[in-house]
């Protein structure tokens, strides 16, 4: 691909990041163009896959979009892949040290939500669904941010964990109309709900307190991918800090609201946000 070519498909994939309306742009718009760029192109790619599981059509059409990624990834790492957004990644793999188990690992994670709906897993698959679609691209972004340390993992363990508890507890009504159920059984048990159907679930009175419960366990992941972050550089894990904070500051929002009013969208005002994003990534 031409330096020109490269240009205008990085133009292109960054103009759709901005129009996702992510609450991630913010903080990759704080790092250098070369790294910002990687960034935009490991969204990018978490998007078509996460399309394909989503609204991929028939169980057979899903299964075959994601395998064709498993064989664009592969080759991608061969040196020719043929993807826009696979090219798009060719130079960030090899100047970033990107690894391919972290690609794969987000194709199992969608192929779990592809191959059946989701309702009430038990706390080890709900914790090894979090690894796959949200750890994973955290382990892939801490090393374009240029995060060195050992302990930047650590970070994208339970940052990942921490993003993707915040996405379910405040996508509840919306995964329900999909079929899924993402709160684990092991809660639901704990707290007399019977594992039914997700509609059934969201109108049980006890449903809070489930809620509850999981918001203390992504609070501990968010404690603890901070002090992970304290032991890494700073520059490099102010999109990390950003990311994190934002997401803190909804989840803080959705344990206010106590999960009463479903049908209510909890989302940060945009002077939240802008203040969040300069307090973190700049002071």
């Amino acid at each position: 691909m031409t330096e020109m070519a490269l240009h205008r498909l990085q133009s292109d994939i960054a103009a759709k990041v901005q129009a996702s309306g992510t609450s991630f742009y913010s903080a990759m718009r704080l790092l250098p163009p070369e790294r910002r760029n990687a960034m935009y192109a490991i969204y990018a790619f978490c998007r078509e896959v996460d399309d394909i599981a989503d609204d991929g059509g028939t169980l057979e059409a899903k299964r075959a979009g994601l395998q064709d990624w498993r064989a664009e990834i592969d080759r991608l790492y061969a040196g020719h892949p043929t993807k826009p957004v696979a090219q798009a990644l060719a130079e960030p793999v090899k100047a970033y040290a990107l690894r391919k188990q972290d690609f794969l690992a987000l194709i199992d994670g969608m192929e779990m939500d592809a191959e059946q709906n989701i309702v009430a897993p038990d706390y080890a698959t709900l914790d090894l669904y979090c690894d796959r679609v949200a750890s994973a691209v955290g382990h892939l972004s801490v090393r374009a941010f240029g995060a060195t340390e050992p302990e930047a993992d650590e970070v994208a363990h339970h940052l990942g964990r921490a993003l993707q508890l915040t996405n379910i507890l405040r996508d509840i009504a919306e995964d329900a109309e999909r079929g899924r159920l993402y709160l684990p059984k092991d809660l639901l048990e704990q707290h007399g709900i019977p594992c039914g159907t997700p509609s059934a679930v969201l109108a049980h009175p006890k449903l809070n307190k489930v809620c509850r419960d999981l918001a203390s366990l992504a609070l501990d992941h968010f404690s603890k991918a901070r002090a992970a972050m304290d032991r890494c550089a700073k520059q490099p894990m102010r999109p990390a800090a950003i990311m994190g904070a934002v997401y803190r500051a909804i989840l803080q929002r959705l344990v206010k609201a106590d999960w009463k009013q479903l049908d209510v969208p909890v989302k940060l005002p945009k002077w939240q946000k802008l203040w969040l994003a300069f307090r973190y990534g700049f002071l």
